[in-house]
């Protein structure tokens, strides 16, 4: 069987919210296709959309109308359950906010996606160790979270992403809590991971760290542009 053309295909894709009476659109016909190993910055300013595009993306919200496939499965139409079986399998997140469990040692919040995913406790460990490994934090596997600084939380985050071998890694402005040099540290590591063929989907307002990304499309009052359609907005 031949593999899909696009790894993420989103086809006319629109969301509408309401406050009471009141139609609020937010996402205008999106379209946006990306391949495996691509790693694609979605670029734009607050209120452009890019939080709602995300959310639809990762299966945590549904669009109004349009389509969206991951792989050669079409999201629209699946229950709950099958929503969050394809986020666990299929979609690693990294959050601007990190969302680690305070409680737990970074090895065990890498191991969280896998007791969801049904892994067993041994091949848990061993996998989460060498995504802590691969990030630069195998002597830091038994830290807590307030034991560790914001980069090295958001490393934390970034194996724990990974561990459950997904095929898209989806990051939501992954550099927003980090000082500059921190934040281009973490750039660097997408980048790598990219370089390896993983693929990397990235939300961001900052035109630098969207510039980590091998191709940047913008989002502007819920519509998405290539970088040529964007350059003839400021030129119209």
């Amino acid at each position: 069987m031949d593999a899909p053309r696009h790894l993420l295909s989103l086809e006319g894709i629109t969301k509408t919210y309401h406050m009471g009476d009141v139609p609020f659109p937010v996402l205008h016909g999106i379209t946006l296709h990306v391949d495996a190993g691509e790693f694609v910055s979605v670029l734009g300013p607050s209120g452009s959309g890019k939080s709602t595009l995300m959310n639809i993306i990762g299966c945590l919200d549904v669009p109004d109308g349009g389509t969206y496939t991951l792989g050669r499965r079409a999201v629209a139409g699946l229950s709950e359950r099958e929503m969050a079986r394809l986020r666990n399998r299929d979609i690693g997140f990294v959050f601007q906010s990190f969302q680690l469990l305070p409680r737990l040692s970074a090895l065990d919040n890498v191991m969280l996606p896998l007791i969801y995913a049904g892994v067993p406790r041994a091949k848990r460990r061993e996998r989460a160790m060498a995504e802590l490994t691969r990030v630069g934090l195998a002597d830091k596997a038994q830290n807590l979270p307030r034991q560790l600084s914001g980069g090295q939380q958001q490393r934390v985050a970034i194996a724990r992403a990974l561990v459950t071998r997904p095929r898209l890694l989806l990051a939501d402005e992954p550099t927003g809590a980090l000082d500059r040099a921190t934040g281009a540290q973490i750039m660097d590591i997408f980048r790598s991971l990219n370089s390896e063929g993983i693929t990397v989907l990235m939300i961001t307002h900052d035109h630098k760290v969207a510039s980590y990304a091998s191709r940047i499309v913008y989002i502007l009052d819920g519509r998405l542009y290539s970088a040529e359609e964007y350059a003839a907005l400021g030129e119209s």
